[in-house]
């Protein structure tokens, strides 16, 4: 009898949305401008060709159509000269409107 093995942790299904995000690593004035490859109210992924290192914290700001929404992040994936995983944490109020704008 074999179990079931489930490898999926996310607690929001993603989405495909390309949304614009501005990425900058703790500790840096430079930004990084991209855009997300998926997206969910907790996380995103990025593609980058100079990637960020594991567990990076950063600070993201995503372009909601006309709307800022700005969070905190720390690099959960690293997929060297292709992108990164983001861990999201925001305000309930921005973690919502980000929530109606992938519903959309």
């Amino acid at each position: 009898m074999t179990e079931s093995h489930n490898p999926e942790r996310r607690r929001y299904p993603r989405s495909r949305k390309v949304v614009q995000i501005e990425v900058r690593a703790e500790g840096s004035d430079v930004p990084v401008r991209t855009e997300t490859s998926d997206i969910c109210e907790t996380g995103c992924y990025i593609q980058m060709s100079i990637t960020l290192e594991m567990n990076s914290r950063v600070s993201v700001t995503l372009w909601l159509g006309y709307e800022k929404v700005k969070a905190q992040g720390r690099v959960v994936t690293r997929h060297p000269q292709f992108g990164n995983g983001i861990e999201l944490e925001m305000h309930a109020t921005d973690q919502e409107r980000l929530r109606k704008y992938l519903e959309s």
